[in-house]
């Protein structure tokens, strides 16, 4: 059994340490990806040099551009559907440099 908290210091659990991703090469990247999801499509934005709090909000703005869902996960940005034309309008707008990638 280990010591979780103590009357002296108080919690003695150690913070987390913020993940590290490797630095991207300036280039956002839109791909489309239908491996794993029964079909269905989802574009995979990635590329950006920003922490969670800040991807999210992206996410939020490329999902109410294009009326659907997704999520972050990985450092990644999904969108539910097919709308790279959209996400690579509205990046470009935001000053990203943006390639569309894979297929």
């Amino acid at each position: 059994m280990s010591l979780v908290y103590s009357t002296d210091v108080g919690r003695i659990k150690k913070d987390k340490p913020e993940e590290q991703r490797p630095k991207g090469d300036g280039i956002v990247r839109i791909q489309r990806e239908t491996k794993g999801r029964k079909g269905k499509g989802v574009c995979l934005v990635s590329g950006f040099d920003l922490n969670d709090s800040e991807l999210k909000l992206v996410a939020a703005e490329l999902k109410k551009i294009c009326g659907c869902g997704g999520s972050v996960k990985d450092g990644k940005i999904e969108i539910q559907g097919d709308n790279r034309d959209k996400i690579k309008a509205h990046l470009e707008k935001k000053n990203y440099k943006v390639k569309l990638a894979g297929g």
